[in-house]
């Protein structure tokens, strides 16, 4: 197997990606099971991964905590 181009990574994981494929709410264990064994996949090679999970809906006025807040500048 060719080595990696890069040696360390950055990946920005939006929080829609821990839904797995039906689009529920909350984090779904089958979905995060996928994107473990990817990264850990990666890290095997020897790459460093930086792992960026956002949580943008929260700030975007999605959630009460929000309240207030203006979506633009969020």
């Amino acid at each position: 197997m060719a080595s990696p181009k890069y040696s360390r990574v950055l990946l920005k994981l939006s929080g829609e990606a821990m839904l797995g494929l039906k689009g529920d709410h909350g984090i779904k264990r089958d979905a995060v099971d996928f994107l473990t064994n990817e990264i850990k996949t990666v890290t095997d090679l020897g790459v460093q991964v930086v792992i960026v999970i956002g949580g943008g809906n929260i700030f975007r006025g999605l959630s009460e905590t929000a309240e207030g807040m203006d979506r633009t500048t969020a």
